[in-house]
């Protein structure tokens, strides 16, 4: 895959985190997303085919766990020393 498909599909996913979605939906739209920093990470590091198929399955699990809870509208934010803090979305 390309960078620049793969840098596509981001910014397209990325796009379109801004409407009105279903929680199915962002969760597909955040695998998707995942998928593709996981294919940026693998190429950017020359993995290997095997590691490449690793970091796309990985990115993609990770990037349709959203920490959000749609109850309350409230988002889970990474401060960056480890810890989170809980704000609106």
């Amino acid at each position: 895959m390309s960078k620049i498909f793969a840098t596509g599909i981001l910014a397209a996913t990325i796009a379109l985190g801004g409407c009105q979605l279903t929680q199915t939906e962002r969760q597909v739209i955040g695998g998707i997303a995942g998928a593709g920093a996981g294919l940026i990470a693998a190429d950017a590091l020359n993995a290997n085919p095997n590691w490449t198929i690793l970091a796309a399955l990985g990115g993609a699990a990770a990037g349709s766990m959203v920490a959000r809870n749609t109850r309350t509208n409230e988002c889970a934010y990474a401060v960056g020393d480890g810890t989170y803090r809980v704000g609106r979305c």
